[in-house]
């Protein structure tokens, strides 16, 4: 999962001094926080049109916090996107997952997370929930969560195509923290 030394990213994460002015607002937000956004910067319509969904995926979604890491987490770990493993290690630590929990997304967990793992996995391998997991899946988490499960891995999946496309670097204080605490 991670970025050969030998790739230099082909489109870097906009710094402040180039940042549109077409989405000036966004720079204080979210948006200049973080090098996916930064080099999503470089289609001021895209990102302002991402924002709202964004919005919902990240802190509005009926998955809940916790479900939401380990999805983006399982997500991360199959497309094989270095960048959102590292971030979502992080914001997952932050919600005081345990490092035995992380890792095991990378494998088959069990309970309602090895669902969630299995899930994505269908995602991925198929396309589609098969009947037998969405009928779990909704008694465990509501219809809704299903909705939201499925938009979480295709909204982490556009991320991970464009990360991985343009060799984006992971975020320094990231970087450090996992240099510190590796997983």
């Amino acid at each position: 999962m991670n970025v050969s030394a030998d790739m230099t990213p082909s489109c870097l994460p906009l710094p402040d001094d180039q940042w549109p002015a077409e989405i000036a607002d966004m720079k204080v937000g979210f948006a200049g926080a973080l090098n996916v956004y930064r080099t999503m910067a470089h289609h001021p319509s895209l990102l302002k049109a991402w924002a709202p969904l964004r919005q919902h995926i990240v802190n509005g979604t009926a998955l809940g916090a916790v479900r939401s890491e380990l999805a983006i987490l399982r997500a991360a770990h199959r497309m094989g996107s270095a960048y959102e493993w590292g971030h979502h290690v992080s914001r997952a630590r932050a919600l005081g997952l345990s490092d035995t929990r992380i890792q095991a997304m990378r494998d088959m967990p069990t309970g309602e997370d090895g669902l969630v793992a299995r899930a994505v996995d269908a995602l991925f391998d198929t396309s589609r929930l098969a009947p037998d997991i969405e009928a779990e899946l909704s008694a465990a988490i509501g219809r809704q969560g299903v909705f939201d499960l499925i938009a979480t891995v295709g909204f982490y999946s556009i991320l991970g195509y464009i990360l991985m496309t343009y060799s984006t670097p992971l975020d320094q204080a990231i970087a450090a923290e996992l240099a510190e605490r590796p997983l």
